[in-house]
């Protein structure tokens, strides 16, 4: 599982669904923290257990690097309102004392059974967090990156929808995202691996949850004054879309400012053409 993004009840549901499947392992891949209202909640749930190993998430190592002013961020970012959510969300895990848990977080792990593919998994790819992979993906750069890896199997998330397709002899999975995906069906999402006689078993299954709570986490917890960018993530729990990186690039593309005007005409322009 991965893209939890500090929802905790959409971790509770699928933690539930794993064990009615009756799974012997959990990786998550990365972005456990950051956006929602529940990230201490979330990141002690998940070290509290025994079955739990990590990879590494953009956000897991964007409020690492943000805490520390660090020169791989932008110096405007740091006095601009518009990151209050980020920063709220560093304080929280800081006075949790876990701020800096994911930094010995590797960027890929690995599975390795006799008579089956190896299946590497990263947050994006194991260069670079970012990097997303699905059915759109570049075969050649798949080619490259399963040759890279020795697997035949590249479990990849970070782009919030699930995929699973085939680049020859490679196959690339995406496990969508727990606590926001982005393709308009708010159930939370993960994959399932099965190992078969010859192969995986890849079941994408999608988990039904009750969202009011979360959503009212916004304005308790004292996230949603914090900035647009907190109203933005709660908007992407309610509409189950990518809001954030979509306005993000449209205020780019046409040098607005990041403020409520321009997110309400972004609104306008945007979500009226969705589907």
């Amino acid at each position: 599982m991965a893209d939890i993004h500090g929802n905790a009840d959409a971790l509770s549901a699928v933690l539930a669904d794993m064990a009615a499947q009756g799974a012997e392992r959990l990786i998550v891949n990365g972005d456990v923290v950051n956006r929602g209202p529940d990230s201490v909640q979330v990141l002690e749930t998940l070290l509290a257990r025994d079955d739990v190993s990590f990879t590494l998430g953009n956000h897991d190592d964007l409020l690492r690097l943000w805490s520390e002013r660090s020169d791989t961020l932008p110096a405007a970012w740091f006095g601009d309102p518009f990151w209050g959510a980020t920063e709220w969300s560093v304080q929280q895990l800081d006075r949790a004392g876990l701020l800096h848990t994911p930094a010995d977080w590797p960027m890929t792990q690995r599975l390795r059974l006799p008579g089956l593919p190896d299946v590497l998994l990263a947050h994006g790819t194991a260069q670079h967090y970012r990097e997303g992979l699905s059915e759109r993906s570049r075969p050649a750069r798949v080619q490259e990156l399963a040759q890279e890896a020795r697997a035949g199997v590249l479990v990849a998330s970070h782009i919030h929808r699930q995929a699973d397709a085939h680049f020859g002899k490679v196959r690339v999975i995406n496990t969508g995202a727990v606590g926001s995906p982005a393709d308009g069906d708010p159930r939370a999402q993960y994959l399932l691996l099965t190992a078969g006689k010859n192969d995986w078993n890849v079941d994408l299954r999608r988990v039904a949850y009750d969202r009011s709570g979360v959503l009212s986490r916004f304005e308790t917890s004292g996230l949603l004054a914090r900035g647009l960018s907190a109203e933005i993530f709660r908007d992407e729990v309610v509409t189950a879309r990518s809001l954030y990186t979509p306005y993000w690039e449209w205020t780019e593309h046409t040098g607005r400012p990041r403020h409520e005007k321009t997110w309400r005409e972004f609104q306008e322009l945007y979500l009226e053409a969705m589907p």
